[in-house]
């Protein structure tokens, strides 16, 4: 798309993930292989807001400060302090999270490893977490969790697995049950995702440096280079 502009805003780093920017324009974002989450004001200045931690999938703004971040758990980290909001013993990582118009943080979890590259892969499931040490199994099935987003209605939950090479769909009841919707196919490896006001999603491309973008309906959109 010759409209769209492309700036960078940070580099040095090792593998970038789960970019998120605060009603400030801060910029969080963490170095999963080198460890920490770091933070981007809009001058550009960017600062260590968690130290050393490694493999931060995903990133959201806490409502009472501070942010929620992925890893070996999902915590709440304040002012230095960290406080683990669910954990699981036979679960070693967590990916990429996001959080409904609740407060809820939807993440999913890795119970491979994600750089490895096992044929058959131990499938992870989409856990909603509703409050501290609380958490509901929505959906199994994925097996190399990666971006979750939201249509704009909150009615329909997108949820990337890489290693299948599609964009798991769900619908959510009222009581919030997942019902299986056709999954959106894409060509390539899907990674971080978003969901735009008109409710078309946007899909980073792993190892293709490319973004592809698909109607409400599954269909492809455009494909940016």
């Amino acid at each position: 798309d010759s409209a769209m502009k492309i700036e960078t805003l940070a580099f040095g780093f090792g593998l970038i993930e789960g970019p998120r920017v605060d009603p400030e324009g801060n910029l969080y974002f963490s170095d999963v292989t080198n460890g920490g989450v770091f933070r981007r004001s809009p001058s550009g200045a960017i600062e260590t807001v968690v130290p050393r931690r490694r493999g931060v999938g995903g990133i959201a703004i806490h409502a009472d400060g501070g942010i929620v971040i992925s890893g070996r758990n999902v915590c709440h980290v304040r002012d230095g302090a960290t406080r683990v909001l669910f954990a699981r013993d036979d679960v070693p990582g967590w990916n990429d999270l996001f959080t409904d118009a609740q407060g809820r943080v939807y993440t999913g979890s890795m119970l491979s490893n994600p750089f490895g590259d096992e044929r058959e892969r131990k499938l992870g499931e989409c856990f909603r977490i509703e409050a501290e040490g609380r958490a509901t199994p929505l959906y199994g099935g994925v097996s190399l969790s990666n971006g979750i987003g939201f249509s704009p209605d909150g009615r329909r939950i997108y949820h990337s697995d890489t290693a299948k090479s599609l964009v798991h769909v769900h619908e959510l009841d009222a009581a919030g049950r997942a019902k299986p919707l056709a999954p959106i196919l894409v060509e390539g490896s899907p990674d971080g995702l978003a969901v735009d006001a008109e409710g078309f999603v946007w899909v980073a491309l792993y190892r293709q440096g490319a973004i592809a973008r698909f109607s409400p309906d599954g269909s492809p959109d455009r494909r940016i280079e």
